[in-house]
């Protein structure tokens, strides 16, 4: 196992982080890091003892309720940790005695939380105490946790106290009614309920204790039930106290309190919990892990954050479930934004599921479908058709977007918060994350049922809200803050209307899908959404007619109208500091100036790559990354920005730019590099690391026939290696630095028959059947002129100087098909030649274009039945050209069709007419059988098996 020590800090493993000695001045931002949770809740990194200033918080996804006129909030639980250990007499704190061994663990891979102490009483006694907890990722309603007691230089009385503790805050307001409290055979339960949504939870708790015998009795502590557990322990005896806890609210079941009972009473053992939790969670990453060679700093901060992710929405109740749930944007692991949900699932955290884990994201979309009325209703009171999707939302998707950001100094004025009333795009940005969803899942039945209404009903939003600039003749929208927000009232900013455009074309196309696939559908929403075809005609128009800043002749999109004539400043003549620069400049001139909070134009490229005007256009990236990139407050600014930025740096290959972005978005928590740890984990980093790694470093393409990797990793990783699920299939990808290709060889054009697959046994047995019928002599010494040549030539070749009329020829030919179309309908990938699917693969991550060529008129059939057809981006065949091999023009159209000039092809043969064809065209060429045979080709190889590009591109490269 790797391993990394930094003195007083914590230390990396591969899986593993650890905390080596406690500092108290880390005290609440650690208590966020080690946080654990399983999607349904999350409990924070607290002390069991307790310590002063603590903040223990357990959030369970969606419970909600407000402090009366003021917000909403995720409601604290009551804390089901509390658990005090006194030894004879005298009770463990951290904040007395002395700690001589101090270490928490972290285990990512099994998500469980660990603590080991050697404390030292005031009185001299020595113990060793070990914790470990996890939220079991099997059963999410199901807490565990135990403690291991070994007295080291005394014999006495050991005493331990477990406590449901009702009363939880936040930061001052209890959320919870107290109903009711007991004990039953198994241990104690309490029952409360939240004062405005009414939210009932029942929690039940037991203890045992195993390698002693103990006493227990129940402690009647009013709203906080006790479980007290009493036993004699000698130095060097080990005594575990195991603490079970199941909880459930009244948005899973209408009496939680006996479902909390029921399930306290058929639990098992803690090590049997413990066995199937770590199970699961081999599970899950056996899909979603990323292994990073070469960099244990980037493989540790990689792991913690996609655990983060995992713990904070990695739930999947079924399509059925009533109350769908998202991520907040600090998980469940603070009070951060009081657990709302913002942009930042759809567009940095849901990818991660999507293409890992989609039946989360499913899960998660369904938050947003869910919500749809409340989004109508924001439409409605703004004075707007359709859905307005609320840019902080909680339950029913309402806006919680506070007006005013209040300061306890009674002499500092309120500010005016816009975000509500003006950053809007986020409705475009769930249309996005809906139709990539879609993209990468086929899963047409959610878009009938959901995701169709959701791009919808959001389009006509739009609709309402775009402006008629008369004089201009455009559309355009006002008075908008875009993903930027230091810019709080501009004009047409440029990620907002482009991604307008984007989501009026999806929704014409999914209407189009709609009436095509679902036409009953199609019509129930145009009568639930009142959409027309008035309404279909207005797309077409705003699309068309809708303002983007952008100079084509600088290639710079203005951010929005007006940009480039604000103060241009200089960031680095405010170096150092260590707060953001709207902070140090104040509001006002902020709006005045040319500097951005996060990426705005960059994130609008970053989305839209793929996009025809973005498209192979590095050209336009590189110019807005050079101008916006300096007057980007990245340091301080938001932490969203800074894996968007190593994506696009790693794509210029700007090595050094992208890895110095992404470590400091991968550490942003770990090092508390923002100040606010404490306040929560920030997810939406998390979910842009991990695209910074696929789409970034892994340089991930998705295309019609799959994903495709152009690796642009950083020059000390040796491997880069992770899985994406495309459409029901997974790719695996096992990626290597970059070795630049030999003679700038673009694309491989590959021929079938002998060198793919042995489809020549087809075609010389279908030969031999005619030849049989019509009298011809014919052998397997005669097939071998036919390789590489095509059906009427090899046809020529075996009837020899017997006369036949053109008729007859022709039907000798179709007959000599049909018998070989007869025997290929068998072939399935097994019949692939060793070494060619690996070998393909390997083409495609290095992002060299594949082309067949092959004379066969059958090849498409072919290639199909291999099931290859998502490696290839093109089929030339014996219908692509009139004349055969040895003339260029079939691998010639092969090159057109991929793109690729003929002097950065090469093509692999089996056949002697086959390389003259290569050589014909310009090409370069590989043989695969004897050289007598293919020894005018530059490589000549038995097999493709072993046969990587780095080989390929050496010996290219020394036989120019």
């Amino acid at each position: 196992m790797n391993t990394l020590t930094r003195p007083a800090d914590l230390i990396y493993t591969d899986w593993t982080l650890i905390e080596p000695e406690f500092d108290p001045t880390k005290l609440r931002a650690r208590e966020t890091i080690f946080t654990i949770g399983n999607g349904y809740l999350g409990t924070r990194g607290s002390f069991e003892e307790g310590y002063p200033k603590a903040l223990p918080i357990t959030l369970i996804n969606g419970l909600y309720d407000d402090v009366p006129v003021a917000y909403t909030e995720l409601a604290n639980c009551p804390d089901w940790l509390f658990l005090v250990v006194i030894i004879n007499g005298e009770q463990f704190r951290l904040d007395a005695g002395e700690i001589l061994a101090y270490e928490r663990r972290l285990d990512l891979r099994h998500g469980v939380l660990s603590r080991s102490i050697r404390w030292r009483s005031p009185r001299g006694n020595t113990v060793d105490l070990k914790f470990d907890r996890f939220a079991s990722l099997v059963d999410e309603q199901v807490l565990a946790l135990r403690c291991e007691i070994t007295p080291i230089d005394f014999d006495g009385t050991i005493e331990v106290q477990s406590s449901i503790n009702g009363y939880p805050e936040n930061q001052g307001f209890d959320h919870w009614e107290h109903l009711n409290r007991g004990k039953t055979e198994q241990g104690v339960w309490l029952h409360v309920r939240t004062r405005s949504t009414q939210i009932e939870l029942g929690m039940a708790a037991k203890m045992t204790a195993i390698g002693t015998d103990a006493k227990s009795q129940v402690i009647n502590t009013p709203d906080c039930p006790t479980l007290t557990t009493t036993f004699i322990a000698t130095a060097g005896q080990n005594i575990s106290v195991e603490k079970l806890v199941t909880v459930f609210t009244s948005r899973e079941t209408k009496s939680p309190v006996q479902a909390a009972q029921a399930k306290l009473a058929e639990l098992p053992a803690y090590a049997i919990l413990l066995a199937t939790h770590q199970q699961a969670w081999n599970a899950m990453w056996e899909h979603s892990d990323i292994e990073i060679e070469g960099d244990i700093d980037a493989q540790l901060a990689v792991r913690y954050n996609l655990f983060q992710l995992f713990i904070g929405g990695c739930t999947d109740r079924g399509s059925l479930d009533p109350n769908p749930d998202s991520v907040p944007a600090k998980t469940l692991s603070g009070f951060g934004y009081r657990g709302h949900i913002f942009w930042d699932t759809e567009i940095f955290i849901l990818p991660f599921f999507t293409f890992t884990q989609p039946a989360i994201a499913r899960s998660l979309l369904n938050y947003r479908y869910d919500t749809l009325p409340g989004a109508r209703r924001k439409a409605a009171h703004s004075g707007y058709k359709g859905a307005m999707f609320a840019w902080e939302s909680a339950a029913t998707g309402d806006e919680m977007t506070p007006k005013w950001s209040m300061s306890s100094d009674p002499y500092v004025e309120p500010v005016r918060i816009w975000n509500g009333e003006r950053e809007i795009h986020i409705s475009a940005d769930i249309a996005y994350a809906v139709w990539q969803y879609w993209q990468a899942t086929g899963d047409d039945v959610w878009m009938r049922d959901c995701g169709a209404e959701i791009i919808l009903d959001t389009a006509l939003f739009w609709l309402s809200r775009v402006e008629w600039h008369e004089k201009e003749q455009r559309y355009e929208l006002c008075g908008v803050i875009g993903t930027d927000e230091y810019h709080e009232d501009v004009r047409n900013n440029a990620y907002t209307n482009r991604l307008v455009q984007w989501h009026l074309a999806k929704a014409i196309a999914v209407h189009d899908w709609l009436q095509q696939t679902v036409p009953a559908r199609s019509i129930e929403l145009a009568q639930k959404l009142q959409l027309t075809p008035v309404h279909l005609l207005s797309f077409h128009k705003t699309i068309a007619r809708m303002y983007i800043p952008y100079n084509p002749q600088t290639l710079l999109i203005e951010q929005f109208e007006g940009f480039f004539a604000l103060q241009d400043l200089n960031l680095s003549n405010y170096e150092p500091r260590t707060k953001s620069i709207q902070t140090v400049l104040g509001m006002a001139l902020t709006n005045q100036s040319q500097v951005i909070k996060q990426p705005d134009v960059l994130m609008l490229i970053y989305l839209l790559f793929n996009t025809p005007e973005f498209a192979n256009r590095q050209d336009i990236l590189h110019e807005n990354w050079n101008y916006y990139t300096p007057r980007t407050d990245s340091d301080y600014g938001s932490s969203l920005g800074s894996s968007i930025q190593a994506i696009l740096a790693a794509t210029l290959d700007k090595s050094v730019d992208a890895y110095q972005h992404f470590m400091q978005a991968a550490f942003i928590d770990l090092k508390n590099t923002f100040g606010n740890t404490e306040d929560g984990i920030h997810a939406a980093s998390a979910g842009g690391i991990w695209q910074a790694l696929v789409f970034g470093f892994g340089g991930v393409q998705l295309t019609e026939n799959g994903p495709i990797a152009i690796p642009h990793l950083p020059p000390h990783w040796t491997r880069l290696k992770f899985k994406l699920k495309w459409r029901g299939t997974w790719h695996n990808f096992d990626l290597s630095p970059s070795v630049a290709p030999a003679s700038n060889i673009q694309g491989y054009i590959f021929d079938v028959d002998g060198v793919l697959t042995d489809t020549a046994e087809y075609h010389y047995k279908a030969w031999q059947r005619l030849a049989d019928e019509e009298g011809l002599p014919f052998d397997r010494q005669a097939n071998e002129a036919l390789r590489g040549v095509s059906r009427r030539e090899s046809l020529m070749h075996i009837v020899g100087a017997k006369q036949y009329s053109e008729e007859a020829l022709q039907a000798m030919m179709e007959r000599k098909n049909h018998y070989y179309v007869e025997s290929i309908a068998t072939i399935t990938p097994h019949d692939l030649f060793p070494g060619a699917v690996d070998l393909l693969t390997e083409l495609r991550q290095a992002g060299i274009k594949i082309a067949i060529g092959s004379a066969s008129k059958n090849a498409r059939t072919v290639i199909e039945k291999l099931g290859i057809g998502n490696l290839v981006d093109a089929i030339a065949d014996g219908d692509s050209v009139a004349p055969p091999k040895p003339a260029p023009d079939l691998f010639l159209f092969a090159a057109k069709q991929i793109g690729i000039d003929p002097s950065h092809c090469v093509v692999v043969e089996d056949a002697t007419v086959g390389v003259q064809a290569a050589i014909a065209a310009g090409m370069r060429s590989i043989g695969i059988g004897p050289i007598t045979r293919v020894g005018a080709a530059d490589i000549v190889l038995p097999n493709l098996v072993g046969v990587h590009l780095v080989d390929l591109q050496a010996q290219l490269v020394t036989n120019p």
